[in-house]
């Protein structure tokens, strides 16, 4: 949440933004070329808002041939792959600083209602290119060099009373573009903004509609959601309107019925705060750094095995048997068809699967078998699954949280001692293939594999034993072997 400047405020900021040095170097070639020119659209939200600007994004008259010969006189590189819609981007450099900037014709797009791919058609003045945007904060420009506000529908207010609606009917909005119902739920969480009645009903009763966005924009919006300081809002909005249960309906899902008989905790809530812990435990231990989409992923999922594995027992005893290996398939299978790298599928599968295995802690100290086992299974995602398993503690009995917290502390300095002691992320026998081939005397085959492994497990129960001691109890494990 970003706190609201006073009026005289924003607009100081805009003319400041106004006459830095690249947005004035832009601006002049321009005027002097005789075509308008305004920044449009985030940089003037944000602006006003107070939040840093990222992105220059500039809209004109001009069309494409006439934009690329004026902002080559100011620029060093260009590139015109936005062309077909009218945009051309450059790198300026101004006042010691260089920035990526682009500029865009008037646009005066029509849509199908079939595809959200517009019929693109250029305009002639800066109000009818503002109407087709996506917002009415997002629906302002600044006329530049002469520093002027543009607000035909309304964004300053919406902006004041942090407020999104659209700038035409949202029915038509939406219609023309439904993607624009998932921005909605991510500039919720990134702004801090409450959509109005009106939209909100469109995004409930259009909801259908997003079924002509690929799978791949879906993915964009979902990641930019979950990437905020505070997506609780956004992925709210999603579930209440209806949108989630289409795209990623697993989290709707966590929403199960509660038996008046059969007590536990709303599994839907319990993963919005999940989610909310694991921020907090991701800035705190990583700060600056940019935000972790994997872990987000995980912590907002990591109980989407719940609903299938959910069993009434006798007593008001409910159980969840099992729903981390059922919630680990599951959510392979919807980050795949949202088209999620491989990587990422594999490593969010990979914490829902584990993020139980910490609770055992708790019953006994683990052995250093049991604590070399639990490093060597969470590989290069120790450090999140450390963050996830901490998150995961949601109970407000303090005694309970405390008892878990201690023991998860306890287990993190067993890990840094083992890990000083005996180079614990690269855990391996101390004899390789080959030497397991010369001590036995075998060639390359399936021996030396189940060699290997055998190796493999004498140093997670054990620790490192050197090699001589490891030459020995390979010889003893072989001729046994091989008297059975």
């Amino acid at each position: 949440m970003y706190p609201m400047v006073s009026m005289a405020e924003s607009l100081e900021r805009l003319s400041a933004l106004a006459a830095s040095p690249v947005v004035s170097r832009v601006a002049t070639a321009f005027a002097n070329a005789g075509f308008e020119l305004a920044l449009v659209g985030g940089p003037v939200r944000d602006a006003m808002l107070g939040r840093e600007v990222t992105d220059l994004d500039f809209t004109t008259n001009a069309l494409p041939d006439q934009i690329l010969a004026v902002i080559k006189s100011v620029s060093d590189a260009q590139w015109d792959i936005g062309r077909e819609f009218g945009t051309i981007g450059a790198r300026v450099t101004a006042g010691g600083l260089t920035e990526t900037v682009e500029v865009t014709t008037y646009r005066a797009d029509a849509y199908d209602g079939v595809t959200r791919k517009p019929v693109v058609a250029f305009g002639d003045n800066l109000e009818d290119d503002l109407r087709r945007r996506d917002f009415t904060v997002n629906a302002m420009a600044l006329r530049v060099p002469e520093i002027v506000l543009v607000d035909p529908y309304g964004g300053v207010e919406d902006l004041l009373r942090r407020t999104l609606r659209t700038p035409s009917a949202p029915e038509v909005s939406f219609g023309d573009d439904p993607l624009r119902m998932l921005r909605a739920a991510r500039f919720t969480s990134q702004l801090g903004f409450v959509v109005d009645d009106a939209t909100a009903q469109a995004m409930s009763d259009m909801a259908d509609s997003i079924a002509i966005v690929s799978a791949e924009r879906v993915q964009v919006e979902l990641s930019k959601l979950l990437l905020t300081d505070e997506p609780r809002g956004g992925i709210e909005l999603l579930v209440d309107s209806g949108l989630a249960a289409l795209v990623i309906p697993e989290i709707p899902a966590l929403r199960l019925e509660i038996d008046e008989h059969h007590h536990h905790k709303d599994v839907y809530q319990h993963s919005l705060t999940v989610l909310e812990q694991a921020i907090g435990y991701e800035k705190s231990r990583h700060p600056g750094e940019a935000p972790d989409l994997t872990l987000r992923l995980a912590a907002i999922l990591h109980d989407i095995g719940k609903p299938a594995t959910r069993r009434l027992e006798p007593g008001g005893a409910v159980s969840f048997y099992h729903h981390d290996m059922v919630g680990s398939k599951l959510a392979k299978k919807r980050l795949t068809a949202l088209r999620y790298d491989n990587d990422t599928v594999k490593d969010v599968a990979r914490l829902i699967e584990l993020h139980l295995r910490f609770f055992g802690y708790t019953d006994g100290a683990w052995t250093d078998s049991a604590v070399r086992r639990y490093v060597r299974d969470a590989g290069h995602l120790l450090e999140r699954l450390h963050i996830l398993t901490r998150a995961d503690v949601t109970t407000r009995n303090r005694r309970k949280a405390d008892r878990l917290g201690f023991a998860y502390d306890d287990l993190e300095a067993r890990i840094a001692e083992l890990r000083e002691r005996e180079e614990l992320e690269a855990v391996r026998p101390e004899l390789d293939g080959n030497a397991i081939q010369r001590i036995l005397g075998i060639s390359p085959g399936r021996d030396v594999g189940e060699a290997y492994k055998w190796l493999l497990e004498l140093r997670l129960d054990e620790g490192p034993i050197g090699e001589d001691e490891a030459e020995r109890r390979l010889l003893a494990w072989w001729a046994e072997r091989q008297s059975a």
